[in-house]
């Protein structure tokens, strides 16, 4: 029974659930998801400091200092940073101090060193007057303690590293990664480097799940390949459904002769939720789960098919597992046509990117599933309900960008 590209999402969802959270330390947390609500422990910044190294003073006494007029102040202590001070700034006096050192009580404006005659003297002229309370950071300006600072299900980069450290977080809890494991199948099917011959073809779709994989920041556990046979293609089936949360296959599970992926999962245990959806490229994807909640995607042996639903799919059964923000979908504007499909919904490669505030989008001009090079250079995915009447320049079509590519 064909399903819709909907229900095939919503049997995914209905079929998945979080695989938990562990504790990790900072330095190991890079490409994970949180698991918990990060609050500031305390007020940012922790004290007003100087904004660059200069001289901490009060601005009456400088306020009309010229190249011609400098103003000349007696230095009374030097603040290094991670010091703090003691001894006020009075009138007619400054701290010499450096960037993120506290300012001094009676002080109120940071003139830069730049514009003085420098440090390393028991006074200095000030040649020009920065306006009033320049050059300070102020106490709390950034974030106030109890401040949200990282929301739970957001992907974990080394900016929200940078946000953990600054605020002293050790380690945080995060969602456990699932574990993937990858299956090609195919007796026609050889490595990159080894002469093809005849109708041989080479093994694209290994690589290309690989790469797409740990563009999620998700390491594959286990990589294999299995021939057109039962017993063997069920040993490989079983060794990668033993190690892993989510196995993906590639190739043997279309109606052919010697397709033997669906049989051979359902002895395995693998139950069945769904195989044909009513897409075009990618209509014999099959979803099934294990009674322990092991997902399986058998994804076409064609590479496009393939791409197409690890995006459409996969990753979303990725971002369930880890509870994980889902990226939404977006509109965008064709510069050209898109070719859509009678009965079935459709996916194309394209690029979008930024022009005067809107978002165009053009669709590869090679839009048969068959053409692998029709993902090269291409940074999103682009779809339209099924319908009679191609969808015209100038029309909005929905478009998911690639999570390996940027917008141009």
């Amino acid at each position: 029974m064909m399903i819709t590209v909907q229900e095939a999402h919503n049997l995914i969802r209905q079929s998945l659930l979080p695989l938990g959270t562990e504790e990790l330390l900072l330095g190991e947390v890079q490409g994970r998801v949180l698991a918990q609500e990060i609050t500031a422990p305390f007020s940012m910044p922790r004290f007003t400091n100087a904004a660059m190294d200069g001289f901490a003073l009060m601005w009456d006494d400088i306020c009309n200092a010229t190249e011609d007029s400098p103003v000349r102040l007696h230095v009374t202590q030097t603040i290094p940073a991670g010091t703090l001070s003691i001894l006020p700034v009075s009138s007619g006096c400054c701290a010499e101090i450096m960037t993120g050192a506290p300012i001094p009580e009676g002080a109120d404006t940071v003139v830069a060193f730049e514009q003085t005659s420098g440090f390393g003297t028991d006074h200095v002229d000030v040649f020009r007057a920065p306006k009033y309370g320049a050059n300070v950071r102020y106490y709390a300006e950034e974030v106030t303690e109890g401040n949200v600072l990282l929301g739970k299900g957001e992907l974990i980069t080394p900016s929200e590293i940078a946000v953990l450290a600054s605020f002293g977080y050790a380690s945080v809890v995060v969602q456990k990664k699932p574990r993937i494991s990858i299956v090609t199948v195919g007796d026609e099917v050889l490595m990159p480097g080894e002469e093809v011959s005849g109708a041989q073809i080479y093994n694209s779709n290994r690589f290309m799940l690989e790469a797409a994989c740990r563009s999620l920041a998700l390491e594959p556990v286990g990589i294999s390949h299995a021939p057109d046979e039962k017993k063997m293609l069920r040993k490989v089936l079983e060794l990668a459904l033993s190690e892993c949360d989510v196995l993906i296959t590639a190739g043997g599970i279309s109606t052919g002769e010697y397709d033997f992926v669906q049989q051979e999962l359902s002895a395995l245990g693998v139950v069945k939720k769904f195989w044909n959806v009513a897409q075009k490229p990618g209509k014999p994807l099959y979803f099934g789960a294990t009674l322990e909640g092991k997902a399986v995607f058998s994804l076409p042996g064609n590479p496009v098919s393939a791409l197409v639903c690890f995006v459409e799919y996969c990753i979303p059964a990725f971002n369930i597992l880890q509870e994980k923000i889902e990226v939404s979908s977006f509109q965008a504007i064709l510069t050209e046509p898109f070719p859509t499909d009678k009965k079935r919904h459709r996916f194309l490669s394209g690029k979008v990117w930024s022009d005067g505030g809107r978002i165009l989008c053009r669709i590869s001009p090679k839009v048969e599933s068959h053409m692998i090079t029709s993902v090269s250079g291409s940074n999103c995915l682009v779809e339209a309900e099924p319908s009679s009447e191609p969808l015209s320049a100038g029309s909005f079509v929905t478009c998911t960008m690639l999570p390996w590519a940027m917008l141009s």
